[in-house]
């Protein structure tokens, strides 16, 4: 657990006394001395979320909305995620995307670990995985004339995408991601930016990537219109999302992360004028110790996109 200094020195003691407390797994006494560090720094967002934290583990349910709710109010943007901690617990409407600060906060941090810990430690490996899928569909031989990369992070796909590709976009939200990334030098561009708010002028691809971030999106309706309309006709989309096999189209995980059904997901593409070229059932990497089940699917882009 990561937290910002509070600018009080005494209330980043106390978060820390409370951090070690609730390491050692008495939650309830890390709940009280993190109220302590609070009554020194009241608008500290980051405190009151870990004291959310604390107060739900512990099973005060009731002071964890409280304290969630209070981190909403002190930041909108929702940087620290509180309002997806909300809706876990049932006191806020589902949202249908993650807030994008809170994005790029939680990559940012995550950005100097990140390939150490997403492939060594956990066994990530959508970047191969995807790049193959995609040459069962396209051929060995196949080469992309223009490709764009959404949530690209450090490149991994990139990495895989660079030879067989004359032109490689990446967006990322995350400028700490966006500069492990260009330190591959294999993109033609990068640009920062939410993915779920592109430009109309992001068109003319042969080819849309998007691995390991649409977890990060719950209603997939307006992102997959979006990208029909950046293919070509023949165009391919490849993607992963993390599974779940009940009536939703989608969930809010307990990791606030969100898990899709895969017949919901097929409709929107259908809708979009994308057609299924490729479906299989995936381990995305280890979570917790746990196999994240997933699915990798690809899509093309028929010759006519409705209009609207």
């Amino acid at each position: 657990m990561h937290l910002s200094s509070s600018g009080d020195a005494l209330a980043d003691r106390r978060a820390d006394y409370a951090l070690r407390l609730s390491e050692a797994g008495d939650v309830g006494a890390a709940a009280d001395l993190m109220s302590q560090a609070l009554e020194l720094a009241p608008f500290w967002t980051a405190g009151w979320v870990a004291l959310g934290g604390y107060s739900e583990k512990s099973g005060a349910i009731t002071a964890a909305i409280a304290a969630y709710e209070k981190a909403l109010t002190l930041d909108p943007a929702d940087g620290e995620g509180a309002g997806l901690k909300l809706a876990s617990l049932g006191a806020a409407p589902m949202p249908q995307t993650m807030p994008p600060a809170f994005v790029r906060g939680l990559f940012d941090q995550y950005a100097e670990r990140f390939e150490t810990s997403l492939v060594d430690r956990l066994g990530y490996r959508m970047p191969e995985q995807l790049f193959s899928a995609l040459q069962g569909v396209a051929g060995t031989e196949h080469r992309y004339l223009r490709a764009l990369d959404l949530g690209c992070g450090t490149g991994l796909v990139g990495v895989q995408l660079r030879p067989v590709t004359a032109w490689l976009e990446g967006v990322d939200l995350s400028p700490a991601m966006l500069g492990k990334a260009r330190r591959k030098a294999v993109y033609d561009r990068l640009t920062e930016a939410d993915i779920t708010a592109l430009p109309p002028a992001a068109t003319g691809f042969d080819l849309v990537t998007a691995a390991d971030v649409l977890n990060y999106v719950g209603d997939l309706t307006t992102i997959v219109a979006a990208i029909a309309k950046m293919l070509v006709p023949g165009g391919l989309f490849a993607l992963s999302l993390e599974a779940h096999d009940g009536d939703e189209p989608y969930l809010l995980l307990p990791s606030l992360r969100f898990a899709h059904a895969l017949a919901p997901a097929c409709r929107l593409a259908e809708a979009a004028s994308l057609s299924l070229r490729h479906q299989s059932r995936v381990l995305l990497r280890r979570d917790r110790g746990v196999p994240l089940d997933g699915f990798l699917l690809i899509f093309e882009r028929d010759v006519a996109i409705p209009s609207g």
